[in-house]
């Protein structure tokens, strides 16, 4: 099968550390084809940078002529340009190959070298704002190139404000990475992303090791393969995340200063590479940061098993003397809900706890926790919440939530909605759809088996299968994942006590069988 094409436009480093090399080296982690065009050339070893020369403009133009006609790419990484000129041949191109295909630019503004040596003038620095964040799918500075890009925009020290302003001049994504900051978060390594899926802080323990040389264009040119894949800006940031954090932990030493680090493949399939992530701008996130500090391997879960979902208290009572012991009650809110809504929807939350509680069951409430938590009794009794309700209750409401010792099912469809469910260690992340699903529209490509495998060995977390499992058949085969729970919506039929057992059994021999093989990387589960 053809590799997907990822042009890096970037400077070769002569000292094989930074640049294309790295480059090269992230690519072969994604199992993408990297095409490595010389913007400049450096003189550079492990210690310091004596002298950087870019090509020509012409020069420049005609290699991505030549990429052009033969291996167009899904997706354009820059790295050293090295002039305003080059910033103006690669703006031209991104626009004319546009034309043609959806093209991600990936823009990692290197402007300076951390031994300190300059690559962009103020000519170049005006192009960059003017001609390349315009066209951005994503920009990756540091703190630093941040503010310099930002003009005065916003304070150095402010992450989530350079974020916006840079959002601002038109690029529709920014992470501003932080693994040089050491101070702003000792022992952690955490990035600022800002994009159209979501923004918060990625965070892992910060990796102790010399060898630091191209950890930015790693990310970078990682960054830019994932997207090439197909991933969103904010799924692809967290695979980025990732594919750094293990280059750091590979690095090595190859002259007198600091070695480079080193991409490899498989890095996706390491739990503990899984970032947390932030659900608000502050990084003092305690219990986003537990889980990682724990080295996030996977545990052993509480056994959720088969998880029905019904829409009411005698649906509760039905399943439940049908053998299920894991029950969620689904009864959406009305547009305009009255008094009288509200006392049928107390009465039947209170009945169906009292079905569970005499069937030792529990009853999982979706969306409705301040009734849940009035009622009370923790021991048979857990809520469901999406992500985005989640988000609306803002820091003081997630709070309240997590003192009311109410075990918490979320919702996960994504890489980044997947980091961020650590933030609040949830009883259990569900993973889904599996399958299509017609219960409720959604934007998410479905999971599918190779997906459904993945969560369960990386979450860290019990994960429980929900989405379009409408026979025994496919219920067997989302058990073979290891998730601690299989749902089951409409296949429940009109007599749970004749279709419980099937799914019952169905659920023992999936257990039962050899586990599904887990991806070397996951497919993206929203298209870009």
């Amino acid at each position: 099968m053809q590799k997907r094409a990822v042009w890096s436009i970037a400077g070769n480093d002569s000292g094989g550390g930074a640049g294309l090399s790295a480059d090269l080296r992230a690519a072969e982690a994604f199992g993408v084809h990297l095409c490595p065009v010389v913007a400049a050339v450096t003189a550079q070893n492990s210690r310091a940078v004596t002298r950087v020369e870019p090509v020509s403009a012409e020069l420049l133009d005609a290699q991505l002529a030549a990429l052009a006609q033969d291996m167009p790419p899904a997706a354009i990484k820059t790295g050293l340009l090295g002039s305003a000129a080059n910033v103006a041949v690669v703006a031209r191109w991104v626009d004319r190959l546009r034309e043609r295909a959806p093209v991600a630019l990936v823009v990692d503004p290197v402007l300076g070298a951390s031994t300190g040596a300059a690559f962009a003038d103020d000519a170049a620095l005006a192009a960059y704002r003017e001609l390349l964040l315009p066209r951005a799918t994503l920009v990756t500075p540091n703190r630093h190139e941040a503010g310099r890009l930002a003009g005065g925009g916003a304070a150095e020290g402010d992450v989530p404000a350079l974020a916006a302003a840079l959002r601002g001049t038109g690029a529709q994504a920014v992470a501003v990475t932080g693994g040089d900051d050491s101070a702003a978060a000792p022992g952690w390594s955490l990035d600022w992303i800002a994009t159209p899926q979501a923004s918060g802080w990625l965070a892992l323990p910060r990796v102790a090791t010399p060898h630091t040389h191209g950890t930015g264009c790693t990310f970078a040119t990682s960054a830019a393969c994932a997207l090439a894949l197909g991933f969103v800006p904010a799924d692809a940031l967290v695979l980025a995340k990732m594919a750094t954090t293990h280059a750091l932990a590979h690095g090595y030493t190859a002259g007198q200063g600091a070695g480079p680090v080193a991409a490899r493949p498989g890095f996706a399939t390491e739990p503990a590479l899984l970032p947390a992530m932030s659900w608000d701008e502050s990084s003092q996130f305690s219990s986003c940061l537990r889980l990682p500090d724990k080295g996030q391997s996977p545990k052993t879960c509480e056994d959720i098993g088969l998880y029905a979902i019904v829409d009411s208290a005698e649906r509760v009572r039905q399943v439940v003397a049908a053998g299920v012991r894991t029950v969620q009650l689904r009864i959406k809110t009305p547009d305009a809900p009255d008094a009288a809504w509200h006392a049928a929807l107390r009465q039947a939350v209170a009945d169906a706890l009292a079905a569970c509680r005499a069937a030792g069951a529990t009853l999982v409430v979706n969306d409705h926790w301040r009734l849940a938590a009035e009622l009370g009794e923790p021991s048979h009794l857990a809520v469901h919440l999406g992500q985005e309700d989640l988000l609306a209750l803002g820091k003081a409401g997630r709070a309240e939530l997590a003192a009311s010792g109410l075990k918490l099912g979320i919702s996960s469809h994504s890489l980044w909605e997947l980091c961020r469910a650590h933030g609040l260690a949830p009883w259990y992340a569900a993973c889904g759809p599996v399958w299509p699903t017609l219960t409720k529209a959604m934007p998410w490509v479905p999971q599918g088996l190779d997906n459904l495998a993945w969560w369960v060995r990386m979450a860290g977390m019990p994960v429980v299968a929900i989405g379009g499992i409408l026979e025994p058949a496919q219920l067997e085969l989302a058990a073979r994942s290891g998730a601690s729970g299989v749902c089951v919506v409409r296949g429940l039929g009109d007599d749970p006590a004749t279709t419980v057992p099937r799914w019952q059994a169905a659920l023992a021999a999936g257990r039962a069988a050899p586990p599904l093989p887990v991806p070397v990387l996951p497919h993206p589960s929203l298209a870009p």
